[in-house]
């Protein structure tokens, strides 16, 4: 037995028999929306990220379309989409990673009500260091994995699985409100929402 669970056993046993003295209350819900999906694009929108929506068909030209010429672009393994002149992530260093342009990835979850992308670095969306080293994160969402609000995104989360949310570009202020964006990841955010 560790330490731990040897304190939490005297925790379990102290509250043995107590009773809670409050009801937790159920977490506060936003009004149903009527175009999740198009709720979620404002809100993306509203960070200055650059959003296009389009469809399956035509995923892998918006994805071309939105490198710059001659860039050096990263991807993860199990991307569902081939991305022209994308090198996949053999575990490359940060030092390596700082020489590429752009990562192309997939999401794991949007939410409309924060416009915020949530990647679980499962197939597709690779290890936190590719989707915040290079400055633009071309980023694929599709229209059935976006969710009305956060309570109804965790569920979709495995806990065992480490996160990186992301909700707009990079960006920080200093005292005054000075923005200054690209300080602690990618500078600019293409957000590709595949679907209706």
């Amino acid at each position: 037995m560790s330490a731990r669970d040897d304190i939490l056993g005297r925790v379990r046993a102290a509250l043995s028999g107590v009773e809670p003295g409050y009801a937790v209350p159920p977490a506060p819900r936003i009004a149903p929306l009527t175009d999740v999906v198009g709720h979620f694009v404002e809100r993306v929108e509203d960070y200055k990220a650059v959003v296009e929506r389009c469809t399956r068909a035509e995923l892998a030209d918006r994805v071309a379309a939105a490198l710059p010429d001659g860039a050096r672009v990263v991807v993860p393994t199990g991307l569902s989409v081939d991305v022209p002149h994308g090198e996949q992530d053999t575990g490359f260093t940060a030092h390596e990673l700082d020489g590429f342009d752009v990562v192309v990835t997939e999401a794991r979850v949007g939410i409309a009500e924060t416009g915020t992308i949530i990647l679980d670095h499962g197939d597709g969306q690779g290890r936190r260091a590719i989707s915040l080293v290079p400055d633009l994160h071309v980023c694929i969402v599709r229209a059935d994995q976006v969710v009305p609000d956060v309570p109804d995104a965790l569920p979709l989360l495995d806990p065992a699985r480490a996160h990186t949310w992301i909700s707009g570009p990079s960006a920080t202020s200093d005292i005054e409100l000075d923005r200054v964006e690209g300080v602690h990841g990618p500078r600019t955010l293409h957000v590709l929402v595949v679907g209706p």
